[in-house]
């Protein structure tokens, strides 16, 4: 699984419930975060490396545990490589789909999620009268990563992100990036009871296991599993931070360069 920092952690959490015997392999591109303000071009590009280097360490699943990613890279890619892919779109749809009551769903992503209307189309897709009200949150991901997740600053920001997705009396929050779910509780504090948030990283879990499940590749009822943590800019900065938003303690951080990795297939 990867990511451009600590938001794909809220996708690691997830996977670690549901698939308590699976080892799993978390890259952090924190090298070049945030992804959100990149050209498609660039993602695109980016993705490749990454998921090259994941073929070069024998991975047998893929999570894009990134909205940037899922929406703009997974579409092109998760049927050219050997192994199966899981992004987060169509699962975070979904579940928007099923929670929402008036029809009234709002998402906040990167501006590369929101501009590419990933989320919009799949949501009208499964529902064609839904309203989708896309805000794009360019301040959050690098508020985030900085370590300020219950700051001051950080609550003003959210709340002028949220003012018109509450005035336009959303009953449904689809948090777009991986990042956003640190920050459920100010931005239920803000919204208010009444609105349901959703997680995609719930969903892509649970196609994890079925994937793993029906391909019968799920790891032997003796195997013990391993994490381990790349990262392609500070160790020590993302063992902090990780932690800190885990819960845990994170072992196993590794520095790595990547490198353009194999042709697929």
């Amino acid at each position: 699984m990867f990511d451009s920092g600590v938001g794909g952690l809220t996708v690691f959490a997830e996977l670690a419930r549901l698939l308590p015997r699976e080892s799993i392999i978390y890259i952090a591109d924190t090298a070049r975060v945030p992804y959100g303000g990149r050209a498609a071009g660039e993602i695109i590009k980016i993705n490749k490396e990454i998921i090259g280097y994941l073929l070069g360490l024998g991975v047998k699943l893929v999570v894009m545990a990134c909205g940037t990613s899922s929406a703009i890279a997974y579409p092109l890619l998760k049927d050219k490589y050997k192994f199966p892919m899981i992004g987060l779109i169509e699962g975070g749809a979904r579940m928007a789909v099923s929670a929402t009551n008036n029809k009234k769903i709002g998402v906040i992503a990167t501006v590369g999620t929101i501009n590419s209307g990933a989320y919009q189309n799949a949501i009208k897709a499964l529902k064609n009268d839904a309203e989708v009200f896309a805000v794009a949150c360019p301040l959050l991901v690098p508020l985030i990563e900085g370590g300020f997740i219950a700051s001051a600053e950080t609550r003003k920001v959210l709340k002028e992100y949220l003012k018109p997705l509450m005035k336009a009396k959303i009953d449904t929050l689809v948090l777009g990036c991986t990042h956003y779910p640190h920050l459920s509780g100010m931005i239920k504090d803000i919204v208010g009871g009444t609105v349901a948030l959703v997680n995609p990283a719930e969903e892509a879990a649970k196609s994890a296991r079925e994937i793993l499940n029906r391909t019968k590749m799920t790891a032997g009822a003796n195997e013990r599993p391993g994490y381990r943590f790349l990262v392609t800019g500070s160790a020590p900065s993302f063992k902090d931070l990780g932690s800190r938003l885990l819960g845990r303690p994170i072992a196993n951080v590794e520095e790595i360069t990547i490198v353009k990795g194999p042709a697929t297939r």
